[in-house]
């Protein structure tokens, strides 16, 4: 499969800019190594969000039923248009809009080599809607919180937060020579598979921002420091608080499973 990827980016005089996160994959082996994990299906749409010049785009096409291909540069858009027009390529839909703004149409599987300033925001986005399976690339140090274990660096928000929502696992790594430009950090591959099977409340995602502002304090004093996060003043947190007798509260938070930490939001949910 061959990756033209310079020899487009001449052709067309595009200088790419890193600040937008336009690094794109230039290893055949790792691309192919996506493909692969993704097992996508003749019957099956696949999302892609950060399309750029078609990279994963038209050996996608050649695959699945179709593909919504969501790519926010104009310029590259265009692009990507005029390549899919030459190989006529007719089951690509593409879209020139940012992806944290617009709804997604009906999709089974989403493939990704996701701008990487919007990791956060648009991984919580996808799992709102129902699909299969995601392979995603991120920054590698991302990819590590996604599913850090308990007391360890990475243990996060973004930990606790995707605990209940997906499985996530790292399937490859890659150097910053897999990309033009080469990015400044290492990037992973991710398999992303929603999990739908637990019914979280806006109390559950405040009680974890706040918790986590403060990750080396116990959790009752976090939660006091943080109040605001879960709409409430100190004073009154540290009221309602002062009579909980509950072991969970004096843990330090970096400590806490992710069911404690449910635990500690429904309490909190139940007393404001």
């Amino acid at each position: 499969m061959p990756n033209n990827t310079k020899e487009i980016l001449n052709k067309y005089n595009i200088r790419l800019d890193k600040n937008k996160s336009q690094n794109y994959l230039i290893d055949n082996s790792k691309l192919e190594k996506i493909l692969e994990n993704a097992d996508i299906q003749s019957d099956e749409v696949i999302l892609e969000i950060g399309a750029g010049i078609g990279t994963l785009t038209i050996p996608m096409a050649h695959r699945a039923r179709k593909v919504i291909a969501i790519e926010k540069d104009p310029v590259i858009a265009d692009i990507l248009g005029q390549r899919l027009i030459k190989e006529k390529i007719t089951n690509v839909e593409l879209i020139n809009d940012d992806a944290l703004k617009i709804d997604y149409p009906p999709f089974d599987k989403v493939v990704s080599n996701l701008p990487y300033q919007i990791s956060s925001p648009v991984t919580f986005k996808l799992l709102e809607y129902k699909f299969k399976k995601a392979v995603l690339m991120y920054q590698l140090e991302f990819a590590k919180r996604m599913n850090a274990s308990v007391n360890t660096k990475e243990y996060s928000r973004l930990s606790v937060a995707l605990h209940y929502r997906a499985d996530v696992k790292i399937i490859d790594t890659l150097s910053p020579s897999a990309f033009i430009p080469q990015p400044k950090v290492h990037s992973a591959v991710i398999e992303l598979i929603p999990k739908d099977d637990t019914e979280l409340t806006q109390c559950f995602d405040d009680t974890i921002r706040a918790l986590f502002q403060h990750r080396n304090k116990k959790a009752k004093k976090a939660l006091i420091q943080s109040s605001h996060e879960l709409k409430c003043d100190k004073k009154h947190m540290k009221n309602i608080l002062a009579d909980v007798d509950n072991e969970v509260f004096e843990e330090k938070v970096f400590k806490l499973t992710p069911e404690q930490i449910l635990e500690i939001s429904r309490i909190i949910g139940e007393l404001l």
